[in-house]
């Protein structure tokens, strides 16, 4: 089966053979954006198979945004969960150092290189899970073990994706929901960035440092998205604030020396003398830390919705197999949970959205993003001293804004559309003020497929299953680990 594209100066004949067959040069189009669409609509790769770059995709400069933007993150996001696990367990700065390395060495080579470069395009590249960040003490408080959370994680992943449970649930969200979700989460992202940029130039004395920052990030911003170069967001404006504080005297140290981590399980798990200080998890360990694993899997859906959303806004047309399929997604990050735990890690995984955003703003596809991305990570896991730039809050604040939340944020108010869209978003923003963004969208969503909010025609075109049976479990299995847990207002943790 084949079709015609048609883009400026050049036809061809598409068919699902061979992307190199259909590949142009640039020169032959009227414009840089027509290259790239075209090259998005000629994109065929393999599931779980070699793909190779000429033969299966492309190498372009603007391959390197992503590459860099999901840099600055990971580190600031693996930064994050270790200290907190360090502040939990007991662990020393040197522990932070270690394990962030650990993480992303083997998060870089096997999974955004192998996985997602050259084994599975479709599949984005497995991350961080930034709402687990805030569970971390509780885990440890709870009795939980960070290699007994990472296998049950990684099985009830495997579960779902293996049922396609995850592409059925992102279906079963409406452009209501999924645009309320984003909304939330764009606005609670962008003010939590700001805040911290604030707090930062307030406890070095130069709060003007970080006011003006902000002021210069949003003039460039706005000045990028009205010539059409929004992808450029981040390496312009996190770079343009880093020489803002650099040039007003804020204080930066390096502090992280060049070095290799150590690899052997037996030396992080093994033992109640080095690594994790924990040895190995018993029963007790899986029992409290199944909670959390439900809870993680349960809010993979809504993060792999919102990113998966901003392909589908920013790509032209007829590019279904650009698109990340969130069921390979999901495979990748069971996969990479339960492998970078082997190895000593304590990331928590989920679909990397500082790449996957940045990388559908820039229209670029996954595989040669992701090759670079996990090259420069590994580059910078090893020289040591980029790790302090990036998670300098001049830097970090304001690339995780021009990324990653204002781009949600514009995103969620394109999808809501009209008065029945408008009301699905209101519910799911309120739901998720009140209680968490989980809770609101597993609950909108059961609402809106019954035709209770939003679209009251809807339910005609679902099935039982559809309309209550699964956003029916769905909800049940988010509140009852929210409960377990205490993540619901006002009500202690069950466990507790």
């Amino acid at each position: 089966m084949s079709s015609n594209l048609q883009f400026g100066d050049v036809q061809t004949e598409v068919d699902p053979e061979r992307y190199s067959a259909h590949h142009r040069p640039a020169s032959h189009f009227s414009s840089r954006s027509r290259y790239l669409d075209h090259e998005l609509q000629i994109l065929n790769p393999r599931r779980w198979a070699l793909n190779l770059p000429g033969r299966d995709f492309r190498f372009e400069w603007e391959d390197l945004v992503p590459a860099v933007a999901g840099t600055i993150g990971i580190i600031a996001m693996y930064s994050a969960v270790m200290s907190s696990y360090a502040a939990a367990y007991g662990l020393g700065p040197d522990f932070v150092v270690e394990n962030v390395r650990v993480e992303m060495l083997v998060s870089a080579s096997l999974f955004c290189i192998l996985v997602s470069g050259f084994l599975n395009p479709r599949a984005n590249l497995a991350g961080n899970h930034g709402p687990m960040i805030p569970m971390i003490g509780m885990i440890a408080a709870a009795g939980g073990h960070p290699l007994a959370l990472a296998i049950l994680l990684g099985g009830f992943g495997l579960a779902l994706s293996l049922c396609k449970g995850g592409s059925r649930l992102v279906k079963l969200t409406s452009d209501g929901v999924a645009g309320g979700l984003l909304i939330f989460l764009g606005f609670v992202g962008s003010s939590g960035q700001i805040k911290s940029l604030l707090s930062w130039g307030s406890d070095i004395n130069m709060g003007y440092v970080a006011t003006f920052i902000l002021f210069v990030s949003i003039v460039l911003y706005a000045f990028l998205a009205r010539i059409g170069k929004r992808w450029l967001a981040i390496p312009v404006c996190a770079v343009t604030g880093g020489i803002i504080a650099a040039i007003m005297g804020a204080p930066f140290e390096f502090h992280t020396t060049p070095g290799l981590p150590n690899l052997n399980p037996a030396y992080w798990w093994g033992s109640t003398e080095t690594g994790w200080k924990l040895g190995m998890p018993t029963m007790a360990h899986f029992i409290a830390s199944l909670p959390f694993a439900l809870l993680a899997v349960a809010m993979w859906s809504p993060d792999f919705l919102g990113h998966r959303i901003f392909q589908e806004m920013n790509y032209p047309e007829k590019t279904e197999k650009a698109l990340m399929d969130v069921d390979d997604t999901m495979t990748g990050c069971s996969v990479r949970q339960i492998v970078g735990a082997a190895f000593g890690g304590g990331n928590v995984t989920s679909s990397w959205g500082t790449y996957m955003i940045p990388a559908a703003i820039a229209k670029r596809p996954i595989p040669a993003g992701a090759i670079l991305l996990g090259s420069i990570c590994i580059i910078v896991a090893i020289i040591g001293y980029p790790m302090d730039i990036a998670i300098w809050p001049p830097v970090m604040t304001i690339a995780l804004l021009a990324g990653v939340f204002l781009p949600l944020l514009e995103a969620g108010m394109q999808m809501v559309k009209d008065a029945r869209s408008s009301q699905s978003a209101g519910i799911c923003i309120f739901a998720s003020m009140a209680v968490n963004p989980v809770f609101g969208w597993a609950v909108t969503m059961l609402l809106d497929n019954n035709g209770l909010i939003g679209d009251k025609e809807r339910p005609n075109h679902l099935t039982l299953a559809d309309r209550i049976i699964i956003p029916g479990l769905t909800l049940l299995v988010c509140l009852g680990a929210m409960l377990a847990v205490g993540m619901i207002p006002g009500i202690p943790a069950l466990l507790g």
